[in-house]
């Protein structure tokens, strides 16, 4: 009997994809965060030097996050294989046949030791 394989799914959820795209919406933020500022200083100021990066590392965050997080709506539960009766056998008969054999025992070893 094979045993039943779940049917592959996209790694990804709609939770993912809607982290992602908060992710890259933050980072943007951050890009574009760092261009403002004075024109005087190019940009070093509290928003160009401080905001602009700490968006930028939120951002990056958020994405790793969305990589790793595992949406709850791709979980498969795991399906019991069904009992199967063979016409003839008792139900004890059919248990043996389905029970794990037992281990060989171990032989001596092929190659000669020196």
């Amino acid at each position: 009997m094979q045993p039943i394989k779940p049917t592959p799914r996209f790694a990804f959820g709609p939770r993912n994809f809607r982290l992602m795209w908060i992710g890259l919406a933050v980072l943007a933020a951050g890009f574009i965060t760092m261009m403002f500022g004075d024109q005087d200083n190019y940009g070093e100021d509290f928003v160009g030097i401080t905001l602009g990066p700490l968006l930028l590392f939120a951002g990056f965050c958020i994405e790793f996050a969305a990589i790793l997080v595992r949406d709850p709506s791709l979980t498969v539960a795991p399906v019991a294989p069904a009992p199967t009766s063979v016409p003839g056998l008792s139900a004890d008969a059919v248990a043996a046949a389905n029970a794990p054999a037992a281990p060989a025992a171990p032989t001596a070893p092929a190659y000669k030791r020196l």
